[in-house]
């Protein structure tokens, strides 16, 4: 309303199209933001304070940069900045205009308005801690500071909050406010997770996770969550949970169980009735009552009619509240039941009909008979009232238009809305003219994310112009121009289609369309087809988002509806690598990822491409690799070094000679693993290789965890230790949970070297980093590891619980990595505490699954391990033990193991000196202790040296 006084900075400037929020110093044109400088900003007031006037160059220049002295050139080039802002680029000036020699006048007409409410509690949140997970709200919220401030004072006090109403009562503006004003106590932990393009209740995790930037590799996405929330101080707003209520209840639930310092605050139609839970019903605004002789004063000091006059000034309504439109204004408001996305869409109408034209809209040309009755109807009826006056409002080709934007689900471009939107399959660049019709008219919102302008329809718009689509029989066309729309979009992405890692936080905003369209493509009324296309080009960015359920399930469906054309095709072949990488971290060491793994390389090998066949190669070599089957996981790094080298593929033979390195030190040939270890280390400083990233793993990472364990079974403890620390730092630096947790294997590296506090620590680190990601053979892992600690410790007792549970989880993920090595550490634990039975029982399982399966990495040790059993008992087993013994130092001296060597012929010595045979004792230990050039203080050197020294 125009106010006579003095300036004030609460006041709101109006010119054009354009309104310029004082206090804020915010610009914006209709409702949306100008994004423009501080300086830009800064001209404008001073101008527009002035309007009419010249204003010099010098006052300008003080007024910009007080105290600051500053050529004129810097001036004109704000200046020019600001005119482009406001469009002010053509011959005559329409807004700024140069007065030669003096300065500048803003010419355009200038109306002031004041605000009366004081104040929101989103104001006082400074803008620069805004998290950037929030979406920028697109109008200020009218009448709800009181509901802003209880809910933030419930928020604190309760944890877990639900906002409860009717579809556009305003929900999610009132928690954007409230999650805003929270930015600043939360240290900016705040995480907006818009749940209205999920329709299958299994994507709740996963949409939560992407929006937290948590990785989840297990099937079971909850521990990932949870423990990634567990130490956190964050609040997490659920927005849109009506559609998957009972998903967004268990997760609530679960996260407020589990992570003390996190709060929820949820939006949706209906409670989720979860435990925790405290619902705060959000009403619609309250009217003025019906009254004859309402006054503008009275009518306005109620919230409905405070927003509904802030929108029509909006949409260039330009006089106050007169006192003989009160009642009208009142009558609008309570008829539309207070709803304030319904009272928006009124307002709108108001400056090309007028208040009482709006009025008689509502009256006589549709009929809409809500007498004003706030529950009489159900508010899906009344909102589809709303909207069926909104649309019959439209022109024929605005409906259209609106009706086919109703395929895209969040955010999408003017780009493409042009081609998706068009009649038949070229793009029409006239539909940005309709995007602005609609935007005016409050059926589209808008908002600037990284420089770009995006588009969305209101969800309960979307929901009735896709009725409406529906109504014209054009869903199927329409779905399908916008599958194809996201296709070329994706497929042609350089980034996502590249080889390259690339942080992929930019592309989330178009997951809504790309799941819908997938929806549609894969479903019985798409076209297997567009679907397949559409998969192959979406896999890069479901996975490089960390959606690995998501990205398992859409390759599953795409290949099962395979037109026999594509059945055989490179297509197929992605699809298949995508599912085999998907699956073998969200549904563990399964068939169906061997079977993937098979069928695509068979393709690629079809296809002679040598860089997917290294693909397959690699990950088929990490399949075998966790599920213990090292011969074949050998065999198959053969097959990818022969691979690598007839291609000519710099990164697949430095990954190749790292899978070998691997696969022998499984095997048990450390010679042959150190030489292929630091072949391919060798290899990729040559040829510039440094850390390849085939089928996503990191062979790097694991070859120095793998050289480490080399090189200390090769008798060179220190060298082993400073390779184990090179790869923690890498993998730290790195960041990937996979390589931390593989890095973090090498606390048994810092145990066999007697540093059992680091051992620990490692061990202790490796359990809380899988837990938080839901890793949980790595967690299993590091139970292991941290058993092995215990044992030595002399908490013997717990050690051996926590070995049984390791064992235990490692088997049932199929993960057989360690398996000898904690069943050989689970016999000296029990041997330890007089268990002589079931510690040979364990040894000799071990045995026959180290021979069976070619994981003889241990078989040494086990010998050794079930030497001192038999020992401990009659003469005719201690006879036995020394055989066992005997084939334990051949099999050592086989692998290249000298460190096992040492342990064998240690005990051995021992043995032999209890019967007597000192000589025969210090002939077979001295040797060994003599090969060692290094790590003469590590546990097994001094064992041998006191032995050796007790032999003289």
């Amino acid at each position: 309303m125009p106010h006579a006084g003095n300036r004030s900075d609460d006041d709101i400037l109006v010119f054009g199209p354009f309104r310029l929020f004082m206090a804020k110093r915010e610009l914006k044109h209709g409702d949306t933001p100008i994004a423009i400088g501080s300086r830009a900003i800064d001209l404008l007031i001073a101008l527009v304070a002035r309007a009419g006037q010249v204003v010099s160059h010098r006052d300008l220049m003080a007024q910009v940069w007080p105290g600051v002295t500053v050529e004129e050139a810097n001036l004109r080039v704000h200046i020019a900045a600001l005119r482009r802002a406001l469009g002010d680029t053509g011959t005559n000036s329409r807004y700024i205009s140069n007065v030669t020699g003096r300065g500048y006048t803003f010419v355009a007409p200038v109306e002031r308005f004041y605000t009366e409410r004081a104040p929101s509690q989103a104001d006082v949140v400074p803008a620069a801690v805004h998290s950037n997970a929030l979406p920028a709200r697109v109008v200020q919220p009218v009448g709800r500071d009181e509901t802003v401030r209880t809910l933030l004072a419930q928020l604190t006090m309760w944890r877990f909050i639900s906002i409860v109403g009717p579809g556009g009562v305003g929900k999610t503006t009132v928690a954007l406010t409230v999650a805003q004003a929270s930015v600043q106590g939360f240290s900016g932990a705040v995480f907006f997770v818009d749940f209205s393009s999920v329709t299958d209740p299994r994507l709740v995790p996963g949409a939560v996770a992407s929006s937290l930037g948590c990785t989840l590799h297990s099937h079971d996405p909850f521990p990932s969550l949870l423990g990634w929330l567990k130490d956190k101080r964050a609040l997490l707003v659920l927005d849109n949970c009506e559609s998957v209520v009972r998903a967004a209840a268990e997760l609530a639930q679960r996260v407020i169980g589990a992570a003390p310092q996190v709060h929820i605050l949820v939006t949706s139609r209906e409670a989720l009735r979860a435990e925790g839970e405290h619902v705060h019903i959000l009403s619609s605004l309250d009217c003025p009552p019906e009254k004859p002789d309402l006054t503008a004063e009275e009518a306005l000091r109620y919230p409905a009619t405070q927003l509904f006059m802030d929108r029509a000034a909006a949409a260039g309504h330009r006089a106050k509240l007169a006192d003989a439109d009160a009642a009208v204004v009142a009558s609008i408001c309570r008829r539309l039941d207070g709803i304030a996305l319904a009272i928006e869409l009124a307002a709108s109408r108001v400056g090309t009909h007028g208040i009482r034209g709006t009025g008689g809209l509502l009256d006589n040309r549709f009929g809409l008979a809500w007498k004003g009755r706030r529950t009489a109807l159900p508010r899906h009826q009344t909102l589809t009232s709303m909207l069926d006056w909104s649309y019959r409002l439209l022109s024929a080709r605005e409906k259209l238009i609106l009706c086919r934007l109703s395929v895209f689900v969040g955010a999408f471009t003017a780009e493409a809305a042009c081609e998706v939107a068009a009649d038949g399959d070229r793009k029409d660049e006239s539909i940005v003219n309709d995007l602005a019709g609609l935007l005016a008219k409050s059926l589209l919102s808008a908002m600037s994310t990284g420089g770009a302008t995006y588009y969305r329809l209101l969800d309960i718009t979307r929901s009735y112009a896709s009725t409406k689509l529906e109504e014209r029989g054009e869903t199927d066309i329409v779905c399908r121009k916008h599958a194809m729309s996201f296709c070329r979009l994706l497929e042609h992405d350089a980034i996502l289609q590249s080889e390259g890692e690339h942080d992929l936080s930019a592309y989330k905003p178009l997951v809504g369309n790309i799941r819908a369209a997938l929806g549609w493509a894969l479903s019985d009324r798409g076209e297997p087809a567009v679907g397949v296309k559409l998969a192959v080009s979406a896999v890069p960015l479901l996975i490089g988002l960390s959606l690995l359920s998501e990205c398992g399930e859409c390759c599953a469906r795409a290949l099962a509806l395979l037109p026999e054309e594509d059945r055989g095709s490179r297509a197929e072949m992605v699809l298949q690598e995508a599912l085999s990488y998907s699956s073998m971290f969200t549904k563990g060491n399964s068939d169906e990822v061997r079977a993937a793994l098979d069928r695509g390389l068979a393709l690629a090998e079809k296809f002679k491409d040598a860089n997917r066949q290294l693909h397959f190669l690699s990950g088929l070599n990490a399949f075998l690799y966790r599920t213990g089957d090292f011969r074949s996981a050998l065999a198959v790094a053969g097959r990818a070094k022969a691979v690598a080298e007839l291609a000519n593929e710099s990164a697949g033979m430095v990954t190749a000679e790292w899978m070998l390195g691997i696969a022998h030190h499984c095997v048990g040939d450390q010679a042959e693993a150190e030489r292929h270890c630091q072949a391919g280390m060798i290899r990729a400083v040559e040829l510039s290789v440094f850390n390849p990233r085939f089928f996503r793993y990191d062979h790097r990472i694991r070859a120095l965890v793998g050289l480490a364990g080399a090189l200390w079974l090769r008798g060179y403890p220190r060298r082993a230790l400073r390779t184990a620390q090179e790869a923690i730092d890498e993998a730290a630096v790195r960041n990937r949970p996979v390589s931390v947790c593989m890095s973090l294997y090498t606390a048994q590296a810092f145990f066999r070297a007697g540093a059992l506090e680091r051992a620990r620590e490692l061990a202790e680190r490796l359990i809380e980093y899988a837990a938080r990601f839901a890793l949980d053979p790595f967690r299993a892992v590091g139970i292991g590891l941290k058993a092995e600690f215990e044992i030595a410790s002399g908490d013997v007792h717990a050690g051996v619980g926590r070995l049984r549970e390791a064992i235990r989880l490692l088997q049932s993920e199929q993960h057989n990595v360690l398996y000898t090595i904690f069943c050989g550490a689970l016999s000296e634990g029990l041997q330890n505490i007089g268990e002589y039975d079931e510690a040979l029982i364990v040894a000799n399982t071990a045995i026959d699954e180290a021979i069976t399966s070619g994981a003889a990495l241990e078989l040494a040790e086990l010998l050794r391990l079930k030497a001192n059993v038999l020992a401990t008992g009659t003469p005719a087993n201690r006879a036995a033990a020394l055989e066992v013994l005997d084939q334990s130092l051949r099999v050592a001296r086989e692998q290249s193991a000298l460190a096992y060597e040492l342990r064998s012929a240690t005990t051995l010595a021992r043995l032999l000196s209890k019967e007597g045979q000192r000589l025969r004792a210090k002939q077979v230990l001295s040797p060994i202790y003599g090969r060692f050039t290094e790590g003469f203080d590590t546990p097994d050197l001094v064992s041998a040296n006191v032995v050796l020294k007790g032999l003289e």
